[in-house]
């Protein structure tokens, strides 16, 4: 005789197109962001593994007690996208012979990015003598870049005249 009210414990239809509307366009919105952070997360990494390579060729040059050469592969002067291979040199020509010893192979960067070098020190390869120093005594700079003319998202790795490597934040050209 009574009317008992139940409650109800759904949703309507109109709550959730709207629920889903509002998760979608907040998606859309941070997508771009996620897409700018993954680019840059990979742009430290890269220049963080280049500068990581340089420190291992010349610590393992002074180890070994021979030349430790780092060397770009491809055949592009200046190129360095392919990825490169750390190895001793024993002939010390910059080329990776059968008396030589591969220590660590890095792979070809994602789809986009580049890394080039200046045009006077390392255009196909890096070399540490036995004593630490850097083969070439000119010094050079790495330019590694998210997009061909995006020097804002963009890092230098520089090397001084005795080898030593260092990362800063955006390069004055992205080729």
């Amino acid at each position: 005789m009574g009317n008992k009210l139940t409650k109800n414990l759904g949703f309507t239809m109109i709550e959730l197109i709207i629920t889903i509307s509002i998760a979608g366009i907040l998606v859309s919105i941070a997508i771009p962001s996620f897409n700018s952070i993954i680019s840059s997360t990979r742009l430290t990494t890269y220049a963080n593994e280049l500068v990581a390579s340089l420190n291992l060729a010349r610590s393992e040059a002074v180890k070994r007690g021979v030349q430790v050469s780092v060397r770009r592969k491809g055949s592009t002067n200046q190129n360095w996208d392919a990825g490169w291979d750390i190895f001793t040199d024993s002939d010390g020509d910059g080329v990776f012979d059968a008396a030589d010893t591969l220590l660590k192979t890095y792979p070809a960067l994602t789809n986009g990015f580049t890394l080039r070098t200046g045009t006077v020190g390392y255009q196909d390869f890096a070399a540490y003598l036995p004593s630490g120093l850097s083969l070439s005594s000119i010094g050079d700079t790495f330019r590694l870049c998210a997009s061909p003319a995006d020097t804002a998202n963009s890092r230098a790795i520089a090397i001084n005249a005795v080898g030593r490597p260092k990362a800063s934040e955006k390069t004055a050209a992205c080729p």
